[in-house]
């Protein structure tokens, strides 16, 4: 048996709410339900893919696991030690070690600052590399992009949506992470330029052995790139596993009518895949549905499912699933 990997993540019953309207006396009047105890682990120099509908909570787990977002319950551990309930100061040095590539890469650079005082300002927040020592590392990070080193007196709006993202990737290595969180970094990118960004980000993380947390939408990208994956659904967890187990023995009946949409290049197998179809909308995340959030779309639903929230089960290999069906 081969030595098990050591975790660099571990997120334990993870919950954030939001506030979004108040009593006339201030008081919380209704919560929306972001991120629902979730639990899963991340080995180090692995990629955790996180999937699912849009407003499932994907993006939220990603900047509340880098305090971005304070958590509202549930615990986050980074190395074996508790970072919940850190404050700012106590936080800078994992501010180091954990940081995150945004999905869009225009907003998330300063159009008033060029592009060496973006990829620099890491470096002088945390007060590392001094004159030119501070100047030839980020000559370094832009040519480790893929950029040139006269690129940066240049502004964000000088570059395309491909280049302003591989700027984006420079800052975020410039403090040299163990961890990254990529909140779906190709998904405002040109479809030609996606997989150029994808395999440099395998690229970085064989180089620099960095550990991943990768949010998309896209399966098959996901199914690229990553070592395990989860699938969400309304702020839950709903199934997770491997990534060649998962992807070949779904068992959640969300997860397997999410696969079924993706397109399948081979016209003669696509014909003969079965497309499932879900009924009905998402449910609100301020109003959530009792027991399994996935009941009112699911068509094996049971009286079981509307009294009774699913537990995550392993069903062998790490293979984790919520469902009342598979018990």
């Amino acid at each position: 048996m081969g030595k098990a990997k050591q975790s660099l993540v571990e997120v334990r019953n993870l919950k954030k709410y939001f506030e979004v309207q108040k009593s006339f006396f201030g008081r919380s009047s209704t919560l929306l339900k972001a991120v629902d105890d979730v639990s899963f682990t991340i080995s180090k120099g692995e990629t955790f893919g996180l999937v699912g509908e849009s407003g499932c909570g994907k993006s939220t787990i990603g900047r509340t696991l880098l305090k971005l977002y304070e958590p509202t319950g549930g615990d986050i551990l980074y190395d074996g030690k508790s970072i919940s309930s850190l404050k700012h100061k106590e936080m800078m040095p994992y501010r180091k070690k954990m940081q995150m590539i945004f999905q869009d890469p225009y907003a998330s650079l300063d159009p008033r600052l060029t592009i060496a005082e973006i990829v620099g300002d890491p470096l002088v927040v945390h007060n590392i590399y001094q004159g030119k020592d501070r100047i030839d590392r980020v000559k370094e990070l832009i040519e480790l992009v893929g950029l040139k080193a006269d690129h940066l007196n240049r502004y964000p709006h000088e570059f395309s949506g491909g280049q302003r993202q591989r700027i984006g990737i420079a800052r975020a290595l410039a403090v040299e992470p163990e961890f990254i969180v990529c909140d779906e970094p190709i998904s405002a990118l040109d479809v030609s330029i996606q997989a150029q960004v994808v395999n440099m980000l395998e690229e970085l993380q064989e180089r620099f052995g960095l550990t991943y947390l990768f949010v998309s939408h896209d399966l098959s990208m996901v199914r690229h790139i990553s070592h395990k994956v989860g699938v969400m659904y309304l702020g839950s967890l709903v199934e997770y596993a491997d990534v060649n187990e998962l992807y070949t023995n779904m068992q959640h009946p969300y997860t397997r009518a999410l696969l079924s949409a993706v397109p399948i290049a081979d016209p003669d197998t696509a014909e003969q895949s079965e497309r499932i179809h879900l009924q009905g909308d998402v449910p609100s995340p301020m109003n959530p549905p009792s027991g399994c959030t996935f009941r009112t779309r699911c068509p094996y639903a049971m009286s079981k499912c509307a009294e009774e929230t699913p537990k995550l089960r392993d069903m062998g290999n790490g293979h984790m699933v919520a469902c009342h069906l598979i018990e």
